[in-house]
């Protein structure tokens, strides 16, 4: 493997975007997990990819604030839509998400079937484009997952059944648009699920699997000469894979 300064200079702006998203999407994933709501980044995060189609419909600027406003503001009313309905039928809270995810992945496609390049943006939607992060897109999007971490950490419970729907609406708004959808889902449910039996420093491994998972998919993805998100994606599935069947394992051979 070559590592030239031309690779070096696109890898390390992805690898700081994915350990950004793993960051905010560990601790996030396992309160998702825990809630039974595994689906709902992909509802959220597909209507914020919908925002934010259909801001470029309108010929706003790509990546500007208008953007970004649209975005937000269709995943924090699809956040409060859940929060209702989460309290008004819990029961059947997970085929709403499902319900939602569905509607807005065919509405998106409704926008883009008359755009020229409607496959494409529908492509950078769902997989993302994580090696043509610029680093200028970097310090704003810490920034913001800073300041959403330090509500989460500080307040955590306090929060609320709302307040977890807004601050997971804004996570979830900032990182399909540096990662993609698949990526966002794959970031926020494996570390959670492969750490469900190993529960001892929980959050940290987690964190290792994420960060680890980034590292070794854009490695592989730059050896092999294929897409970095799907890459990713395998290489997060692999490691979670292999720690929720160890620590499996480790529970059975455990005497009580």
């Amino acid at each position: 493997m070559n590592l030239d300064a031309d690779a070096l200079a696109i890898l390390w702006p992805a690898l700081l975007a994915g350990l950004l998203v793993t960051a905010t999407h560990v601790p996030l994933g396992m309160q998702v997990l825990e809630r039974g709501i595994v689906f709902i980044d992909l509802a959220v995060a597909q209507v914020a990819g919908v925002g934010v189609i259909l801001a470029d419909v309108l010929g706003w600027e790509p990546m500007g604030a208008a953007v970004q406003v649209a975005a937000l503001s269709a995943a924090l009313a699809c956040a409060l839509l859940l929060t209702w309905t989460e309290r008004r039928w819990p029961e059947v809270q997970e085929a709403i998400i499902g319900v939602v995810f569905v509607l807005a992945s065919s509405a998106a496609v409704l926008l883009l079937a008359k755009h020229p390049h409607g496959g494409e943006h529908l492509k950078d939607l769902l997989v993302g484009q994580i090696l043509w992060v610029k680093p200028a897109q970097l310090p704003l999007a810490a920034l913001a997952y800073g300041a959403l971490l330090a509500l989460w950490f500080g307040l955590g419970a306090r929060l609320g059944r709302t307040g977890f729907y807004a601050i997971f609406a804004c996570v979830v708004t900032i990182s399909v648009q540096l990662v993609g959808l698949y990526l966002v889902f794959i970031t926020l449910v494996v570390p959670a699920l492969a750490t469900w039996y190993a529960r001892d420093r929980r959050l940290l491994k987690g964190y290792a699997i994420g960060a680890l998972g980034y590292a070794l998919g854009l490695l592989a993805s730059l050896e092999l000469d294929l897409p970095s998100g799907p890459m990713i994606v395998c290489a997060v599935a692999a490691l979670g894979l292999l720690s929720f069947a160890l620590g499996k394992f480790i529970i059975k051979a455990t005497p009580a």
